[in-house]
């Protein structure tokens, strides 16, 4: 029997994304350099780190740094976040003129310091209010604009599928639901049944996030609920070759081969490398430290390494460290 190939291409809008698996926005780690690791591991589409449609309107510096894209990433994905209708039109028409296909809005962060602000996943407490916010998005840009929701605000409050025909009522392209709710964070497991309910309520493409691993999960999700694609968060970082691992997965059920740790350390040195580029040294190797933790996962000693690699300061000592610590790489 022939295995179905689970990773062809599809449509948001007028965009072809040429696989079923989508890098997630993620605040501090889907910046340009890890986008561009991704998408050379296979990622379909990625997203930018979310963005404030009111600091747009200001023109802050740090936002628009934020904006940066490469043409070696595309198709890529700018995410906004906000709660007024007329700042995000504003906002969209503001950066029409910079290089991403997809607009997408953050409806499901669930930091305290967004929430409060009515934004993020606070809004799925208002579809009325989602449905005219996507309206003034697509009133104020010419690319699609798609939704990333939860599965509610808090237990018991469910409006997954409300707020998503709200925001495909106002024109969104797609949606992507992550099956846990503002209040379980990022804690718990899952629920991807209310990924399937979207799915059946909607003729547009969805989008499933949440607990997504490995290839074998990426299928099972797509199996269960119905989903147009996956997105893939948290299992990306230290690990862009998920993407890899996973269209192989959905495409013919094979497992390529884990890369060496040799290749993690390149892979490693090399993200290091881009992030002072693009960042400058001070706070590409501050930012590096995080990474090379998720990185070093399942080393040798990656407790004791992991301690030491929170103190380097330049690139120059973090490549010191880890040739001493670990020559054969």
């Amino acid at each position: 029997m022939m295995t179905e190939n689970r990773n062809t291409p599809f449509q948001i809008g007028k965009v072809t994304v040429p696989g079923r698996v989508i890098f997630a926005p993620m605040a501090g780690v889907s910046d340009l350099p890890f986008r561009l690791l991704c998408r050379e591991q296979g990622a379909a589409l990625v997203c930018m780190e979310m963005i404030s449609a009111k600091a747009i309107t200001y023109r802050n510096a740090r936002t628009a740094d934020l904006m940066e894209t490469s043409p070696a990433e595309a198709p890529v994905s700018l995410q906004l976040f906000g709660r007024e209708p007329e700042i995000i039109a504003q906002a969209c028409e503001m950066i029409e003129d910079r290089a991403f296909d997809i607009l997408d809005i953050n409806m499901g962060c669930p930091v305290h310091k967004v929430t409060a602000n009515g934004e993020g996943s606070a809004l799925m407490k208002d579809p009325q209010l989602i449905e005219k916010i996507v309206a003034a998005a697509v009133s104020g840009t010419t690319r699609p604009v798609t939704v990333k929701i939860r599965r509610g605000f808090e237990e018991g409050s469910e409006t997954a599928v409300e707020c998503a025909l709200a925001a495909r009522q106002g024109g969104a392209s797609a949606v992507a639901v992550h099956g846990r709710t503002r209040a379980q964070m990022y804690s718990g497991k899952a629920d991807w049944t209310c990924i399937a309910r979207v799915k059946k309520a909607l003729d547009i493409p969805v989008i499933g996030n949440g607990d997504i691993v490995d290839g074998p999960s990426a299928l099972r999700m797509m199996e269960e609920t119905g989903c147009d694609a996956v997105m893939i968060a948290r299992a990306a970082r230290g690990n862009p070759w998920i993407f890899r691992e996973v269209n192989a997965w959905l495409t013919d059920r094979t497992v390529p081969e884990r890369p060496s740790r040799r290749q993690v350390i390149q892979m490693l040195l090399r993200h290091a490398r881009m992030l002072c580029e693009y960042k400058g040294e001070k706070i590409g190797i501050r930012e590096m430290r995080a990474h090379a933790a998720k990185y070093l996962a399942g080393f040798p000693s990656a407790a004791r390494v992991r301690n030491m690699v929170v103190k380097v300061n330049t690139l120059a000592e973090l490549e010191q460290l880890l040739k001493k610590e670990y020559p054969y790489a």
